[in-house]
């Protein structure tokens, strides 16, 4: 059997054939560059205007679109200035010697910026930021939970064992690992609402909320609700969630999400809504997923990496204090309030923490949870459930 092997020309030099691949991938890197788009939506949208590309083309194209941009400043180090030069140049690289490179900068080495890899090392120290960093630039896995409304983990793994590679979560008790990335989206199970795609940390995150039935439930910074989505199973279909959000086109996905899922006691509600006045001191729990640093996230988001300033963080840290103390203002004086992020930065964690307690008389309940990346497994969350001193 022939294959036919497509080829394009260099803008550089109109005499260089590029392969049909290289092509795409060249393209869709110079137009990530020209935008301030995040990257996974760059990706997603030059995907659609090219219908043609196979699912083999994409797989390619997207995993080295990736792999560049996590390399991309120890590729620039040692001499890239566009991106064939980096790709040509990632080809042959010997990563495993420029770790022992010493004449290297410590951030060059695994490829971070100098103010990111700093604030990482005043949270853990030399060693596990180099740990850390050097797992940010490998894929992350994917992880799956089991929609409890609708079907069990057992069940989903019985289906789908024969077809692929999947296991049990190791903490997560409702969450399943695929070994191998496949399109979820076009699976029937997906399409049923019997499982959503969830980080394991997350999972766990989500957990936190111990909400019963008939409960009411406040997740404040919802986005497009896949906290809510993960502990509304636990209340039963009894009592009442609050979904909230600044943002109308993050609910409305919420509100897609939640019917697909089979979740009916809970609404979205804007901030202009009069109706929010009203849930002022009533909640028995209140979930403030921050805005945050997305810094135990960086797997999935390399191009979060060069966005990152010591300036942002400061001004993330005031707006999670702002935004905590809002939330705050909804809580029964009986009742729990989560704060979360998927930072592992000690200023948007420990010390935030420390700041609440101290500010508005809370104390924590149970031991604060957090992760830290690590191959093959969950990416980075922290969250801590705090009550009111009585």
């Amino acid at each position: 059997m022939r294959v036919k092997i497509y080829f394009a020309f260099s803008k550089e030099n109109p005499m260089i054939k590029i392969p049909f691949r290289e092509h795409h991938l060249f393209s869709l890197l110079e137009s990530y560059s020209m935008q301030k788009l995040p990257l996974d939506l760059c990706i997603h949208q030059y995907f659609r205007q090219h219908p043609a590309l196979g699912s083999k083309d994409r797989a390619f194209i997207a995993e080295t679109t990736y792999s560049l941009v996590r390399w991309q400043i120890l590729l620039d180090h040692l001499g890239a200035t566009s991106w064939q030069e980096r790709y040509t140049l990632s080809l042959n690289l010997d990563l495993e010697s420029l770790q022992e490179d010493k004449s290297m900068p410590s951030s060059i080495q695994v490829s971070c910026p100098q103010e990111l890899y700093d604030c990482i090392f005043n949270t853990f120290g030399e060693q596990v930021t180099q740990e850390i960093c050097l797992i940010n630039n490998e894929a992350a896995p994917t992880f799956v939970r089991a929609n409890l409304l609708k079907t069990t983990r057992d069940e989903l793994l019985n289906r789908w064992k024969e077809t692929y590679e999947v296991s049990p979560t190791k903490t997560s008790p409702h969450g399943i690992i695929f070994h191998k990335k496949i399109n979820f989206f076009q699976l029937p199970e997906f399409k049923e609402g019997l499982f959503e795609v969830q980080d394991e940390g997350s999972q766990l995150l989500a957990d936190l909320i111990q909400s019963q039935p008939g409960d009411l439930v406040l997740d404040y910074c919802a986005g497009s609700g896949g906290k809510t989505l993960a502990f509304a199973p636990r209340m039963e279909g009894k009592g009442q969630i609050y979904v909230h959000d600044i943002r109308p086109h993050a609910l409305q996905e919420a509100r897609l999400r939640l019917r697909r899922a089979g979740i009916q006691n809970a609404q979205t509600i804007l901030p202009d809504q009069p109706h929010l006045e009203k849930l002022k001191k009533k909640m028995n729990w209140v979930l403030v997923d921050a805005p945050c640093s997305g810094t135990g996230t960086l797997r999935r988001n390399p191009d979060m990496k060069s966005k990152f300033s010591k300036e942002m963080l400061s001004r993330l840290v005031g707006q999670q204090r702002m935004i905590f103390e809002k939330a705050l203002s909804f809580l029964h004086p009986t009742g729990r309030i989560v704060y979360g992020t998927c930072s592992i930065l000690k200023e948007e964690n420990q010390e935030q923490l420390d700041h609440f307690i101290k500010t508005y008389g809370l104390e924590i309940e149970n031991s604060p949870f957090q992760s830290i990346p690590a191959k093959g497994e969950m990416d980075g969350f922290f969250g801590v459930v705090l009550k009111r001193i009585q």
